[in-house]
């Protein structure tokens, strides 16, 4: 894995996204720690999608049109769920919330829903894979999952970042209550807006 891999992979990982998003969601609002939990529950969310490439089910996943449709709507719904959620989430979109924040467990498994219900994900590696690496020879399972585990460690760092940030913008943001609640309604608009372009996405 050379440079270029490297580099793609990294800004890929980077590019704000729906698992950027619902890090940086977490992280304003319960605060840096969750924002770590949701960047973990992100980067597992990969690895089925890492476990398909490697064997050759996400070609025939993304080869079966109901197949597709399938994962992609339930992808659509998860993400109106998130942005219902995230609308009606005054009470830990305050910086004086009354009731504890969800558990590091349920968080990680919300991020692992973001990113295992994203149709988006098996495209990446079987467009951009290919492109950055030579799977096609009798080592290409391998490649094929060496680069999909190194890309799940570069989601990892990044999307600790944003949680972090996220988290130490907390107070900042949510001691004005005005702020606080035009943060949640954006939020809360991005993941709707998301769910639209992925209702609207062909393979």
């Amino acid at each position: 894995m050379g440079p270029e891999f490297w580099l793609t992979a990294l800004a890929l990982s980077a590019i704000p996204g729906t698992g950027a998003i619902f890090t940086m969601t977490t992280g304003i609002a319960h605060g840096g720690r969750a924002g770590v939990s949701a960047a973990v529950g992100c980067a597992l969310g990969i690895l089925p999608h890492v476990v398909l490439a490697a064997s050759g089910l996400a070609a025939l996943l993304l080869a079966s049109s109901v197949a597709f449709e399938i994962l992609k709507w339930l992808g659509v719904a998860y993400l109106l769920f998130l942005a219902v959620r995230t609308w009606r989430d005054s009470e830990h979109f305050s910086d004086r919330p009354t009731g504890p924040p969800p558990s590091a467990l349920r968080t990680i498994g919300l991020g692992f829903l973001v990113n295992a219900l994203n149709p988006k994900v098996p495209i990446f590696f079987l467009v951009f894979l290919p492109r950055l690496l030579d799977v096609s020879g009798p080592t290409g399972r391998a490649l094929t999952l060496a680069g999909g585990l190194a890309f799940v460690v570069l989601t990892l760092g990044t999307f600790t970042l944003y949680g972090l940030a996220a988290g130490w913008l907390r107070p900042k943001v949510l001691v004005r209550p005005r702020a606080a609640a035009w943060t949640r309604r954006g939020f809360a608009g991005v993941f709707a807006l998301l769910a639209g372009r992925l209702a609207l996405q062909t393979r």
